[in-house]
Formats: structure tokens, sequence, C-alpha cells
């Protein structure tokens, strides 16, 4: 049985096996310009994220219905089941699929189908976090927060905003306007920091956008004073280390800082990211950091501990409190 953990950085669109790709294509009679699905899977040699993000954004041409949007949940949720995920908080780009004519009640209906019968069918719980691309305007941001009141929480299954896409020169400062309105609205806020960004663009996600969670934040072991205000206020860190390897953030996962991190006293936590282009899911991190960092398994349930702490179930304490139990069992060899 796979230690119990909760995923909270996920990008479901990152999810897209190349055999599904294919399928979906077939089924809305797209022509992908790979031969098969091995020629697809060599266009993962990614040189940085922007490489990365060239072919993530042009795969989603498949994803054009409400039944593409489901099955691609359900596909990632067996995997992540399979692989000890108990809890998962979700990404996704609605402004990626609005620019291709899809709209957003068919992303969020479509999601929602496969969340909403995750728990039943899968034995996870879920929540859905809508992503700004930092790459667009701020005006775009707002438009597309707007666009989404329909379905934010309470009513809605949106329960908070992130910020992703290309991070250098987009700092997070351009999105303060639309983290306001979105605290106004009692929406939870994450944001990507310091993963290619200088270690002061998590200060500024802090500071600015008044982020709850630093996705990412790799680069704040450059900045002392940082490391420490982030231990004191025990803000977590959603790290992602097979997507620092394979982006070219981290050399090899060896020199990965993630025990340095946690040394530290930083909140940390283990995520896939976009899994199905970096090479494993949720179970699979835990696996490569175990082996490849030599980490104890007691630093492994602290990994697992974390990721409920962090998670945002405040509204069901009682939940987190079963799901930390899980892992203290784990513990125990019950």
């Amino acid at each position: 049985m796979p230690l119990p953990k909760a995923e909270l950085h996920l990008h479901i669109e990152g999810t897209l096996e190349p055999e599904l790709a294919f399928v979906l294509a077939d089924r809305n009679g797209i022509t992908l310009p790979y031969a098969d699905t091995d020629e697809l899977r060599t266009a993962y040699d990614f040189t940085d994220l922007q490489s990365f993000l060239n072919l993530y954004y042009g795969l989603m041409a498949v994803l054009r219905t409400e039944d593409d949007f489901a099955d691609l949940a359900d596909a990632y949720l067996a995997r992540a089941a399979a692989q000890g995920v108990r809890h998962a908080e979700i990404f996704f780009d609605p402004q990626a699929h609005l620019a291709r004519g899809v709209g957003i009640g068919t992303v969020v209906e479509g999601l929602g189908r496969a969340l909403d019968r995750s728990e039943a069918v899968h034995g996870v719980s879920t929540q859905l976090i809508m992503c700004f691309l930092r790459d667009e305007s701020a005006g775009s941001a707002l438009k597309t927060l707007e666009t989404a009141k329909p379905y934010l929480a309470p009513h809605g299954p949106i329960i908070g905003v992130g910020l992703d896409s290309a991070e250098v020169g987009h700092p997070p400062a351009k999105f303060r306007e639309v983290y306001e309105a979105a605290a106004a609205l009692g929406l939870r806020r994450v944001a990507h920091a310091g993963e290619e960004g200088p270690p002061a663009y998590i200060t500024e996600a802090l500071d600015v956008l008044g982020a709850e969670r630093i996705d990412h934040g790799l680069r704040c072991m450059e900045d002392p004073e940082l490391v420490a205000r982030l231990v004191r206020d025990r803000v977590p860190l959603t790290l992602c280390p097979l997507s620092n390897v394979r982006l070219r953030a981290v050399d090899v996962l060896a020199k990965h800082p993630l025990p340095a991190m946690l040394d530290a006293g930083l909140l940390c936590t283990v995520n896939s990211d976009d899994p199905a282009y970096f090479g494993g899911y949720a179970g699979d991190t835990f696996d490569a950091v175990r082996t490849a960092l030599g980490l104890s398994p007691e630093r492994l349930r602290e990994l697992a501990r974390n990721s409920f702490v962090a998670s945002f179930l405040e509204h069901d304490e009682e939940r987190r409190a079963r799901y930390i139990a899980e892992v203290e069992a784990y513990e125990s060899g019950a």
C-alpha cells in the first residue's frame, strides 16, 4: 500500500498522456503532428520551461468537449489513487481553453463531473483551483475571473486562484488587482514563484498577492531572510522535483535542495506538476526522491504529513485529521 498523501501542485492539462491525446484527437477529428505515441513521447525532451509550454499548449487542441475534460480528470484520479493520493487540489488554465474557443463552462462542467464522483470511485477528495496565465495581460486575468463567477465556491467547484506559465519577466505584482478581487470573493490564493524567477518573486507573491501557498519556491534558498520568513510563517512550498530536473532548474535529482529545505524547517510538499510530461505521478515522485536523495522513511512521512497540513481543508478539519491519521498508521506499519 502506498504512503497516503495529498497532491497540491497538479495541472490537469499536464496529465494528458500520449495515448489519451490520440484517442481524443480521433474523437474530435484532429490530426496531431506526430505519427504515433512513440514519436510524441520523443518531443518530451525539454530544454527549459518555454520549450515545455510550447508542446503543452499545442496538445491542448484535443480537449474540446465536456467528455474530454471528464475523461482527462478521471484518468488522472485513477492513477493518483493507485499511487496513494487521498486528496488532490487540481489546477486548470481557463485562458488557454478560452483562446481556443472552448468556454469555461465546458471545462468546469467536464472536470466537475469527474471530481464529483472522485471520492466514490477513486477514494480521492478534490478541490479545483483556477490559474491565470502570467504571460497574458492582467486585464485578461480580470476578465477570466469575471467569466468564472458562476463556478466559484461556495456555489461552484472553484475554491481558489493561482498563477502559472512563463515566470521570467512576469512578476507577481502584475496581477495585484485580480488577486485583490479574488480575495474579496473569498477565494484561496496560491502562486507559482521562485521556479525560474528570482527569490524576490516569492516575496512579491506573499506581500502583493497575499499568496497563502507558494508553488515551487525553489529559489528561496538563495535568500536566508526569505527562508527565515517562510519558516516563521509556515508558508507551504509545493515542490515538484521531477519537473525541476526535466526543465533544467536542477541539473540532476541527486542535487535537488529538498533535504536542505527540510533541514531549514521549511514546510515542503512534493508533487508531480505535469506528470504526463515529466516522467512520474505523485507516488513515482516520492519513490524518485527517496532513491536519489536517500530520504529516510520518516522524512517521507514528514512530506506526506506536510501535504495534508498545507491543503485547503480548513472547512473539514475532521477529514484532514483522518488523512493525517492514515499517515501515522502507515508509520506504525498498520
